[in-house]
């Protein structure tokens, strides 16, 4: 998949470093991130392409396998990423936004007519497998117990459109999702009434824009936060959001 060029007028008063194309990367992620009939949507790309447009910096985005994604920071080959959860191991290599682009919670779903009952207690589910997708962080909670179960039964995919397929096929039991992401996936899917979410939900997170450190693009980051900053201030971060139902 080629690099889906965005460009974005630079204002009258960027600087020469603002002419310079920012290659950023992302996953298919929806409603945060999505391709469709080859253009990028969802809200994360939204607003992150709105501050941009606002600091005078063109963007490339492209939309890639978690993995490589997260390859392509930590090595330099890539200047930017989003949306990224905070952990020790990532602010090894990644120069993290200090503006939150979008707090998510991540929460456990199951099949309507699955009998799976949870209180809170993630041991009690130990016994079940679970749909993950692949290299994703799902809050500092989750992966921790993860680590703590490696007998855990798990089943692995790229995205999670394919792993909400997988939940309703009954490849697996639980499905470990951001909440906004699998409604949006499900009613896509006209689905909704075949999956419901149990209560109550792992965690809320926020989840960042972060650069690669090889990079050294302290101001850029800087003028992205006052970028986001500026798009609370004046509604438009919240028009974004909204329009996407998160």
């Amino acid at each position: 998949m080629g690099w889906l060029r965005v460009w974005l007028l630079a204002t009258l008063l960027c600087l020469p470093l603002q002419a310079t194309t920012l290659r950023l990367v992302t996953l298919q992620y929806p409603p945060y991130v999505y391709e469709e009939n080859g253009q990028i949507q969802g809200a994360a790309f939204e607003l992150v392409r709105e501050a941009f447009h606002r600091s005078g910096y063109p963007i490339d985005v492209r939309v890639l396998p978690w993995g490589r994604a997260l390859q392509l920071i930590e090595s330099g080959e890539a200047d930017g990423i989003f949306t990224l959860f905070k952990t020790p191991e990532r602010e090894r290599f990644a120069d993290f936004s200090e503006e939150v682009l979008l707090e998510q919670s991540v929460s456990l779903f199951v099949r309507q007519d699955a009998t799976i009952a949870f209180d809170g207690d993630l041991d009690a589910l130990a016994s079940f497998r679970f749909g993950l997708v692949r290299n994703v962080s799902y809050g500092e909670r989750f992966d921790g117990w993860l680590r703590q179960r490696p007998e855990l039964a798990r089943d692995l995919s790229h995205t999670g459109e394919a792993n909400m397929n997988k939940l309703l096929r009954g490849r697996f039991d639980i499905l470990v999702s951001n909440s906004g992401g699998a409604h949006f996936i499900l009613a896509r899917l006209a689905q909704q009434d075949r999956v419901r979410a149990l209560k109550p939900e792992i965690q809320r997170i926020p989840s960042y824009l972060a650069f690669s450190k090889l990079r050294h693009l302290e101001p850029v980051r800087r003028a992205f936060d006052e970028a986001l900053r500026s798009m609370h201030a004046d509604g438009s971060y919240q028009r974004i959001v909204s329009a996407y139902g998160l």
